[in-house]
């Protein structure tokens, strides 16, 4: 096969669920795909969808959403940097003018700003519909630029891209701003639910969830991350659905939080920067199998912009639920775990 030539390469898919989800973006019961080559996974994951069947299901709230793009513009010094600064703030509206002639979505929501020596670092974040918005963005940002250096003479251009986004990297500021969907999924699993089907206790995985993923993580030096394996869940459903799969670096960057109630298990994944899209490069007919799982799950009805695009990200988030709550009290047993990943995987 020449060089030039695309082709299709196969990745093992399983579905799971039944996966009951209520909140602000979806209230419906899915089958979840997972395209993965850590076999695994699937049992798993559908063993936390059992335990949400059995619990009223996952409750997933979206926070926020948008897409972040920074540019990097240049003054002689950081008083001429502080004072163009100045002045772009009282024209937002001019700028945001601006950015929406670029798209029938893309919206500016704010904008942030650092200054480093005489460099002005601007974060704008817009909203994206139903695409997870990175060409959206970057488009915008192409004509703020323009316009930003037509306006102020005394900048010049730095780059389109200046890392303050941030883009596929693991970062404080899209935790604290965040970048893409800041999705949370809960869960109230009973006591009996959790002793028959997880064999643990809520008091085994409460502490586990501290010593391992908060403490573990503080020793490790985490980013704005507490959690034990959200990117093999984010990764399995980003191919599954035509997502870009190297944003699980920043979407993996998220917390675990569990306690007791009255004997039950409370818990809850936050994720901060979910990028997912129904629209867009890796989405559509010329992609036959992720435009059949998009349209199993719901995604590619008829709504107002950005709501297909929420309800996948409250799929998404309540499959991570399910996933680290499997792995999580596998880990509260000696040994389940090993058993598992050599009766699943090992062939010799």
């Amino acid at each position: 096969m020449a060089r030039t030539e695309t082709h299709t390469t196969p990745i093992p898919t399983q579905w799971i669920g039944p996966l009951t989800i209520h909140g602000n973006a979806i209230n419906d019961t899915v089958r979840v795909p997972l395209a993965t080559y850590e076999s695994p996974l699937w049992p798993s994951t559908a063993r936390g969808a059992k335990v949400a069947e059995h619990s009223g299901g996952v409750r997933c709230t979206i926070i926020d959403e948008r897409m972040a793009r920074s540019v990097l513009l240049v003054a002689s010094d950081a008083a001429t940097a502080f004072a163009a600064l100045q002045a772009i703030r009282t024209r937002e509206a001019e700028l945001a003018a601006v950015i929406a002639q670029t798209s029938r979505f893309a919206r500016l929501l704010a904008l942030h700003a650092e200054i480093v020596g005489n460099l002005l670092y601007l974060r704008l974040e817009c909203s994206t519909g139903d695409a997870s918005g990175h060409n959206m963005v970057t488009k915008a940002a192409d004509a703020a630029l323009t316009w930003l250096l037509a306006e102020y003479p005394q900048l010049a251009y730095g780059s389109i891209s200046a890392n303050y986004c941030t883009d596929k990297k693991a970062s404080a500021v899209n935790g604290i701003l965040g970048r893409g969907k800041n999705v949370i999924a809960e869960i109230t699993i009973p006591r009996r639910i959790c002793e028959r089907f997880l064999r643990t206790t809520p008091e085994q995985i409460v502490a586990l969830n501290s010593r391992k993923n908060h403490l573990g993580g503080i020793l490790a030096g985490s980013v704005r991350s507490a959690n034990a394996h959200f990117a093999n869940i984010l990764l399995a459903f980003y191919l599954a659905t035509g997502q870009d799969a190297a944003n699980i670096i920043e979407g993996s960057q998220g917390i675990v939080h569990a306690e007791t109630r009255d004997g039950d298990l409370y818990f809850s994944c936050t994720l901060p920067n979910l990028i997912v899209g129904t629209v867009g490069n890796g989405k559509g007919a010329t992609l036959a199998t992720v435009e059949a799982h998009l349209q199993a799950l719901g995604c590619r009805e008829a709504r107002p912009a950005g709501e297909n695009a929420r309800r996948l990200a409250a799929i998404c988030a309540a499959t991570v639920l399910c996933g680290e709550l499997s792995l999580l009290a596998a880990q509260t047993n000696p040994g389940e775990l090993m058993r598992a990943h050599l009766a699943l995987e090992r062939r010799a």
